[in-house]
């Protein structure tokens, strides 16, 4: 491994049918995949288990770190099921939207999986088949059901989302099978919990507080996708410092505030996390036409590209690894346009230099980084228990490798996912930072550069006994 052939921008693939299996998650992994995503919109507990047992054999037969995020539905609200699973409909039609209805006659009387009626107002905008049909409510009709009146023509498919980007949910935000999933995520040790479309900070503090009752130390990340959450950029920022990680959910986003908004709160929102030492993953229809195509198009290209350049910590295959017909080949299109992108061009430069919670770290990252730029260093080693050391350096971006090391596997697979990091669990030392690089240089995993005799590297440590306790920097040649 050399700073050309490592990548600092982190894959994050979701499984699905056209992965699921042992031997396809790990060729998932081998490609270069550094954490996979369960979405719990779909599934069952007993494959959502399996595909556990999976990553983790995966992760330990790569012989390193592999994050496991899941992913909480949330009032992801969806059409029932309709008759022949099609229905054609009109501008100027008024729908009644009622989830007292089980079943479809074929009417415009349809079933929904969510009880609008104590929630929306009369005027708010409403938009069906994640946003490919635009109406307006007109009539609180019964204790379950709405009506709505109908912007332009098109069709209606069983299942499909329904987006208010004016309704205010009022904190109700975490559903009872969301409830019941994060039981079940603390029973089996996720490395992430994301939570679905986040209004505000309380939100996050919420789920928190849920977590806490269940003992559930998973990294919190907030999924940017409603128009309440991006009303401001104070706002905004508020849900970023309350959170461990954020999640562009561009998807949602888009049927929510509009195509044109979507660019500009992905650049708001990586800075923002870059300020305040979070971690970003920008996700939705990437690569997309790689769910049937062998390449991706020129536009996806830039699109991955330019989040690179962002300075994003994750890029997010979805569609393209549940449904795609080329699921691997994906992942190492991605590799490849992230290599190939910060190989050529520096990563942007932000307003305000990173900043964290404590100042000490801050300013040990910020000397390291520039050691690291002056005396030309091959890789940082980060010495951790919490990861906290590593992460508040990955929000310098620096561009070499951070290889971080600590007793933990919990604290391993988190940071699989930050930027620059690439983590491994080993047993702890005094010297077990400089020892695990002359075990990977012993095996071939690193390299000394050509023209080179050794390898340069600053070792970054602390007191293991204490807490916060990062106060070391040493320049080791290897």
């Amino acid at each position: 491994m050399s700073k050309t052939h490592f990548k600092r921008t982190k894959i994050l693939a979701t499984i699905g049918p056209s992965v699921r299996s042992e031997e396809k998650i790990t060729e998932l992994v081998m490609a270069g995949v550094n954490g996979c995503r369960l979405n719990f919109s779909h599934g069952t507990y007993e494959e959502h288990e399996e595909e556990i047992r999976w990553i983790r054999a995966a992760a330990e037969k790569k012989g390193r770190a592999v994050a496991i995020l899941q992913d909480l539905q949330g009032p992801k609200i969806r059409l029932g099921t309709l008759k022949d699973n099609h229905l054609d409909v009109h501008a100027g039609d008024e729908l009644i939207l009622d989830s007292a209805v089980t079943e479809h006659d074929g009417s415009l009387i349809l079933p929904i999986q969510y009880n609008l009626a104590t929630k929306v107002k009369v005027n708010e905008p409403i938009s069906l088949f994640d946003g490919k049909i635009r109406a307006k409510i007109t009539e609180i009709v019964s204790e379950t059901a709405i009506k709505i009146v109908l912007e332009n023509d098109g069709f209606l498919m069983s299942k499909k989302g329904v987006n208010l980007p004016e309704t205010d949910f009022g904190g109700d935000v975490l559903t009872e099978k969301d409830l019941n999933d994060i039981a079940f995520g603390a029973e089996h040790d996720f490395d992430y919990v994301a939570m679905s479309f986040v209004q505000s900070a309380n939100d996050i503090i919420k789920l928190r507080e849920i977590m806490k009752q269940h003992n559930y130390d998973a990294k919190v990340i907030a999924k940017i996708e409603t128009q309440k959450a991006i009303e401001t950029d104070k706002h905004l920022e508020e849900i970023v410092k309350v959170s461990d990680g954020i999640m562009v959910a561009r998807n949602d986003m888009s049927a929510e505030a509009g195509n044109e908004v979507v660019p500009i709160v992905q650049r708001k929102l990586i800075a923002f996390c870059r300020r305040h030492s979070k971690f970003c993953i920008v996700a939705s229809q990437m690569f997309m036409s790689m769910v049937e195509n062998p390449e991706p198009t020129r536009a996806e290209v830039s699109d991955v590209a330019n989040a690179v350049v962002q300075g994003a910590d994750v890029v997010m295959l979805s569609d393209e690894t549940t449904n795609g017909k080329f699921p691997i080949e994906t992942v190492k299109q991605m590799k490849k346009v992230i290599l190939y992108t910060q190989n050529h061009l520096p990563v942007s430069q932000i307003s305000q230099d990173p900043s964290s919670e404590n100042n000490n770290y801050d300013a040990i990252a910020s000397a390291v980084v520039d050691l690291a730029e002056r005396l030309d260093v091959d890789l940082i080693i980060s010495q951790t228990g919490t990861g906290e050391t590593s992460r508040i350096l990955a929000a310098q971006r620096p561009d070499v490798p951070i290889l971080s090391v600590t007793s933990d596997p919990h604290v391993a697979n988190q940071l699989a996912l930050i930027y620059g990091n690439t983590a491994f669990t080993r047993p702890y030392s005094v010297t077990y930072g400089i020892d695990l690089v002359k075990e990977l240089k012993a095996s071939g995993y690193l390299k000394v550069p050509e023209g080179k005799d050794e390898l340069l590297a600053i070792i970054v440590s602390g007191n293991k006994d204490r807490i916060a306790g990062t106060d070391t920097i040493r320049i080791r040649h290897i």
